[in-house]
């Protein structure tokens, strides 16, 4: 069976070949028209505000986009992409919900970037441009408070399947901290398909048979022919063991509101997941997590939780498969974002509520589901999820060979850690009462279904 490349997995590839080919064609003047939209008075406003957090250096954009000798080059190319709307990524149905972290241009921000492009990329004066945006470099969330870093470089050989690689940090912290923000930093974003960070509260079982600051791949469990992380941390750890940091390609570092915060309890570890993709080179890679506590205890303790399925089956060259999943609040919450999880086969997503009355109300729409950029969706304002609320996911898989990324259409699909396999997700943050105990979050009792996913429900 032959699997996608992380070239080929990325959007990325195909932007920087077009931005290439479009870059090298010279932008002609117009001939006629209105007074030219210049780079320093007009276009970099919009690329500080807009752009530079991913197109500087060491971030995830293709190119730099800082000075007028990096831009012009690429006119042409950022004209085409704002006016196909690929760039800023963005995967929500428009006409369904407002998103506080929606990174769309404005229609007169498409309309000067095209007109610059236009009418012949001109450079302007200087003189009364905006000065430069303040980054922390290697950061998107700042300076962190902490980091913990990999103590050695992992060596990704040059072919072949990579298990999920773990490494454990104790954190050593001897009192409760809360978490304001997080960010995992890939060491080498070529062979670094995503991670994940979870907190390991000091009773849990999960993975305690394994050493401290060393990697490792977890065994099976027995009676299992596969490995599943996600569904081991349910089963082995508890409800408390919790997402605390995710990086993959158009997943942006979370930065709580003034007020909430995740818990990271005294006496925890910090566990790494790690997901590496061969690209036919010998790398290495030595990837970081970085924390920023709050100087005091929030009045919402915020948390992850999900609308599962794990026992779906995909059936060989579906084109159009539909899985369900839902799960039933136990308290009051506030949403502070969704966002719908698949791999190569992902297709489409909702998400909605029902609300104790009966009330169905869609939330998100993902027509166009993108695993190359996996983004969550925060609501413009505050939405209250109240106790009886039911939140529903569907998600939908194309195994035909019409998709591109489908690495086998022929084979029957389920539940995996591994972007060959599939994962039914329909991930939401909330923000609570921190007095509440996060066995009362959902409804119970939980079933347990197959690969340890909690709340599944068959379609």
């Amino acid at each position: 069976m032959t699997r996608p490349t992380l070239a080929a997995n990325f959007a990325l590839a195909g932007l920087i070949a077009a931005m290439v080919t479009a870059g090298a064609q010279p932008v002609s003047p117009a001939k006629t028209g209105p007074a030219k939209v210049t780079f320093h008075q007009d276009v970099l406003p919009i690329l500080r505000t807009r752009c530079q957090g991913c197109h500087r250096p060491g971030e995830i954009g293709p190119m730099p986009l800082q000075t007028y000798a990096q831009t012009r080059p690429f006119a042409k190319a950022i004209r085409d992409s704002v006016l196909r709307r690929t760039m800023p990524p963005w995967s929500a149905d428009p006409g369904v919900g407002k998103w506080r972290n929606d990174p769309s241009l404005t229609a007169a921000e498409i309309e000067t970037l095209k007109a610059w492009a236009d009418t012949g990329a001109a450079e302007g004066r200087a003189t009364g441009a905006p000065p430069p945006a303040q980054f922390v470099e290697g950061w998107q969330i700042g300076k962190p408070d902490v980091v913990f870093e990999m103590p050695v470089s992992f060596q990704v050989p040059a072919a072949g399947l990579i298990e999920y690689t773990y490494i454990i940090f104790p954190a050593n912290f001897n009192e409760d901290r809360w978490i304001q923000a997080a960010e995992i930093r890939p060491g080498n974003r070529s062979v670094v398909h995503h991670i994940v960070a979870f907190a390991r509260e000091p009773d849990s079982k999960w993975l305690r048979e394994y050493p401290t600051g060393q990697t490792f791949v977890p065994a099976p469990r027995a009676g299992r022919k596969s490995r599943s992380s996600e569904g081991d941390r349910l089963e082995e750890g508890s409800l408390n063991d919790e997402r605390i940091a995710n990086y993959a390609p158009g997943v942006w570092p979370d930065r709580f509101q003034p007020g909430q915060a995740r818990l990271l309890k005294k006496g925890s570890d910090l566990i790494l997941s790690l997901h590496y993709i061969s690209n036919g080179k010998p790398a290495e890679d030595r990837s970081r997590v970085g924390l920023i506590f709050a100087a005091d205890p929030p009045r919402q303790r915020v948390f992850t939780l999900a609308a599962a399925n794990g026992t779906f089956v995909i059936p060989p060259g579906a084109a159009d498969h539909r899985v369900e999943a839902s799960v039933t609040l136990n308290s009051d919450v506030e949403l502070v974002s969704l966002a719908p999880h698949m791999h190569v086969r992902g297709k489409a997503a909702e998400m909605r509520v029902v609300y104790p009355a009966g009330e169905r109300e869609t939330l998100l729409k993902v027509p166009r589901y993108d695993f190359n950029w996996q983004h969550s969706y925060e609501p413009a304002s505050a939405r209250i999820l109240p106790k009886g609320t039911k939140v529903e996911a569907t998600l939908w898989f194309d195994n035909s060979a019409n998709n591109a990324s489908n690495p086998d259409p022929k084979s029957e699909v389920r539940w995996g850690d591994q972007s060959s396999e599939e994962m039914a997700l329909g991930l939401f943050i909330v923000a609570f009462d921190p007095k509440i105990d996060l066995k009362d979050l959902l409804e119970g009792p939980k079933r347990r279904a197959p690969k340890g996913v909690a709340e599944a429900k068959q379609p």
